[in-house]
């Protein structure tokens, strides 16, 4: 409800529709939008269709000139009048994204760039954690940038995005095969192929209460976040980057599956924890290997 609310409060120069699409919850969510927002647009979904397909539905509805994929963790502060402005004025920019900070109000680096070949290496081998403000070395995520200017960027993170209708038709809704994780990477490439501009807009911020989903399943969505990735690298790279991609990954999880191991055996605190992670870095491992002798896509 405290999206709902944020967005409410920012809408006082524009014409706006707010259009919930529901998974399948059953926390009472949709009958507290109904009685408390009745001018809300509820969709109710029998099933749980996924990030990507929720959200064409809820563009499908849609009619402004402009659409917002916003997720239901998140709080709108500030900017989204300065937003429009923004991409009234700038004509070249198919996607808008504003600052994206921790429910504690620090900043989240979620400027990317696109995966590589050198970027995931650096992940592997975490260059990226040792030299996190070179440009060189920081992987795909943006550490180096200080977040407190307009910039184009590659990839904006799909918690909150505005998107120009008009270059919504040239490039296409979401990709329906990223049930969960990489349809933002996958959905700014599709938009920079068509020479759509994404940019981060610093003078907006959304504060976003991230993976608690995630946090209640960690390994499911450890398994979940590798397997975007690979289809991302399936899609976009072809059969040998994305059989390098699988071999960097084994590395990386190899690795980290020994470190974790060592380390819980060392530690006694934060048990949980790291039984968690060594058990989503084998899982992960796992499904790697069933995937290097393979061609299926999941």
């Amino acid at each position: 409800m405290k999206c709902i609310d944020s967005l409410m409060k920012q809408s006082n120069s524009f014409e706006y529709e707010i259009i919930v699409v529901d998974n399948a919850s059953t926390d009472g969510s949709c009958q507290a939008i109904q009685h408390l927002y009745p001018e809300v647009i509820l969709i109710q979904n029998a099933n749980n269709v996924g990030f990507s397909k929720a959200n064409n539905i809820g563009i499908r509805r849609s009619t402004g000139q402009y659409v917002c994929i916003v997720n239901s963790d998140t709080e709108v502060l500030t900017g989204i009048n300065s937003m429009i402005e923004y991409m009234d004025k700038h004509r070249n920019v198919g996607v808008l994204g504003p600052k994206i900070l921790n429910k504690n109000h620090s900043l989240r680096h979620n400027c990317r760039e696109f995966p590589s070949l050198w970027t995931t290496m650096c992940l592997a081998v975490s260059l990226n954690s040792v030299f996190p403000k070179s440009r060189l070395f920081s992987g795909t995520l943006m550490t180096y940038f200080t977040h407190d200017s307009i910039r184009k960027v590659n990839v904006l993170p799909g918690c909150f995005l505005m998107v120009r209708r008009k270059a919504l038709h040239e490039v296409g809704l979401l990709d329906e095969r990223f049930f969960i994780y990489g349809e933002d990477k996958d959905w700014c490439k599709r938009f920079w192929d068509k020479n759509w501009q994404v940019v981060f807009f610093h003078k907006a911020e959304v504060v976003h209460f991230a993976e608690a989903s995630s946090s209640r399943a960690p390994v499911r969505f450890a398994k979940e976040k590798l397997k975007a990735n690979y289809q991302y690298w399936d899609k976009h790279h072809g059969w040998i980057g994305k059989k390098l991609f699988l071999f960097m990954m084994i590395f990386h999880h190899s690795v980290r599956l020994g470190v974790w191991s060592i380390a819980g055996l060392l530690r006694s605190s934060n048990r949980g924890d790291n039984v968690n992670r060594i058990r989503s870095y084998a899982t992960c491992l796992g499904w790697l290997f069933g995937r290097i002798f393979t061609s299926e896509k999941t």
